[in-house]
């Protein structure tokens, strides 16, 4: 099992806990950010594969922001990816 740590930008989330195993996302955790909300992106990725949890929240926007925590979700397990 694999856990990778992220350190989130542009977002009101400060980092994001990720464990994988297998290729499977088992456990996200999101440190700040709009609880409801970052709970419920945590439970929707929970089982999926990491590149379907890429191709699905990548390029989410929060407002007017350039990305959002779905966004940053996607970007940090592009990274775990790039490391392994």
């Amino acid at each position: 099992m694999d856990r990778f740590t992220y350190t989130t930008r542009g977002v009101c989330s400060r980092s994001i806990d990720i464990t994988v195993e297998d290729g499977v996302i088992h456990e996200v955790t999101y440190h700040g950010g709009c609880s409801g909300n970052t709970q419920g992106v945590a439970a929707l990725v929970k089982g999926m594969k990491v590149e379907d949890a890429i191709e699905r929240l990548g390029g989410i926007r929060c407002g007017f922001k350039s990305t959002s925590c779905p966004d940053q979700l996607a970007l940090a397990l592009g990274e775990y990816l790039n490391q392994k």
